[in-house]
């Protein structure tokens, strides 16, 4: 790898062992995907996707206590992706009491991430690109983040350039200000082996629609036609929205980076079909394709037709736009039936400096009324353990029921399972 007088002299040792570890890993990492150079993290903050501070990676607070004692600080402030614990989320005391055991290091540890650069107190969120969180890239932007959802719209949505890197990597390039550069930082490396032929009736369901193109492209790039027709041509509130969580879905299902959206995304809004690699290939999508792709999923409940216990809304983590959808949607159909508050536990999570701004709404006091919970935590680190994984938990999230035992449901179906019947 060819480095600049600079990056050599970190890699020598000119601002200490430490900071020449972390230079040389960077350096090992970019060597092993055929990095021939180095470039400078330009985005304004980073994010840190390990910020849950369980007791089997001590490894990682003893690299913490390592670089706050040799003084080796990120250049950037980050944001970190959400806390696993929040006392409101409903859970039996056996796993209240696995959950402090578990995460008995998450105070100390957020205390060592105030120390080497957390973005503020509440900078937990997988979705740090939020405009309330005060994390969003801009076009053109080189990024050293791992979290996959957030990788995904910031190079999709919002046109920045990072790669899928892994934990403790991410934070290595905001401590160094560098990135190894290839893959999805490169021109070449943005271009589309996919063509993806959306022909369905009606807007398909995001999360079914990401699941779908995820797991047929894997970690390749899909350009998509067919969906300006039921998004637009402009990147609003509703489509962003949905993007999140069709993304998501990709990124999880599958392992995809990046996506275009013909007509849409701001990439192929400027390059149009240039962007396609000569002989992509081409994944029709239509009904019957989303529907095969639903029946696909596996339930791996032990009881299959347990009644649910728990419901879980928001990974990623829900806009202040779904909240406000969520609540009109909900306080409707229990009204219809009759009912005063959900049938099945459920929480909506969403980033603290969302939750916020949505206690500023008249909305706030409604969805209380329904009994929902309304947290800050990662749903997938609330079930990654052996007594939440045992629980009939619900989701419409793909990502929650791919990296768990919680089962998909579309928004409609939930709707009907959290509003019950009459009481």
């Amino acid at each position: 790898m060819e480095l600049t007088k600079e990056q050599q002299a970190l890699l020598d040792g000119s601002q200490g062992e430490t900071m020449a570890k972390i230079m040389k890993t960077l350096v090992m990492y970019g060597e092993t995907f055929g990095a021939t150079k180095m470039v400078p993290v330009t985005s304004e903050y980073g994010h840190i996707v390990t910020s849950f501070g369980i007791y089997i990676v001590k490894g990682v607070f003893e690299l913490m206590d390592k670089l706050i004692a040799d003084g080796v600080v990120s250049k950037q402030k980050f944001s970190a992706d959400p806390r696993p614990l929040d006392k409101s989320v409903p859970k039996s005391l056996l796993a209240d009491i696995v959950f402090k055991v578990m995460y008995s290091p998450q105070k100390r540890y957020e205390e060592q991430l105030k120390k080497i650069g957390l973005l503020s107190d509440n900078a937990f969120t997988c979705a740090c690109y939020f405009p309330e969180v005060g994390n969003r890239p801009k076009k053109g932007d080189v990024l050293s983040w791992a979290e996959s959802s957030a990788v995904n719209y910031a190079n999709s949505v919002l046109g920045a350039r990072c790669n899928r890197n892994s934990g403790i990597i991410e934070m290595f390039g905001s401590i160094a200000g560098y990135v190894p550069y290839f893959g999805l930082l490169t021109d070449e490396g943005r271009k589309a082996d996919w063509i993806v032929e959306v022909k369905t009736s009606s807007r398909p369901e995001a999360q079914l629609l990401g699941s779908a193109v995820g797991m047929k492209v894997l970690e390749e790039v899909p350009f998509i036609k067919g969906l300006d027709k039921f998004l637009g041509t402009e990147l609003n509130d509703d489509a962003t929205t949905y993007l999140k969580d069709f993304g998501a879905a990709t990124a999880s299902n599958g392992s995809v980076g990046l996506y275009h959206v013909e007509n849409l995304t701001p990439e192929a809004k400027e390059q149009g079909e240039s962007l396609i690699k000569e002989n992509a290939k081409v994944y029709v999508i239509d009904d019957a394709e989303i529907e095969r792709i639903k029946q696909s999923y596996p339930v791996i409940w032990k009881d299959k037709n347990a009644k649910p216990k728990l419901c879980f809304m928001g990974c990623p983590h829900m806009t202040k736009a779904q909240l406000i959808d969520w609540t009109e949607k909900l306080t409707s159909r229990l009204n219809e039936k009759g009912r005063k508050k959900v049938a099945i536990k459920t929480v909506f999570t969403s980033a603290p400096a969302v939750i916020e701004e949505f206690k500023k709404t008249e909305y706030y006091g409604k969805l209380m009324k329904t009994g929902v919970v309304l947290s800050y935590i990662c749903p997938l680190m609330y079930m990654n353990n052996p007594i939440c994984a045992k629980m009939p938990v619900i989701t419409n999230s793909n990502k929650l029921r791919t990296y768990t035992s919680a089962r998909y449901y579309t928004d409609a179906e939930i709707l009907e399972k959290i509003t019950g019947g009459k009481e």
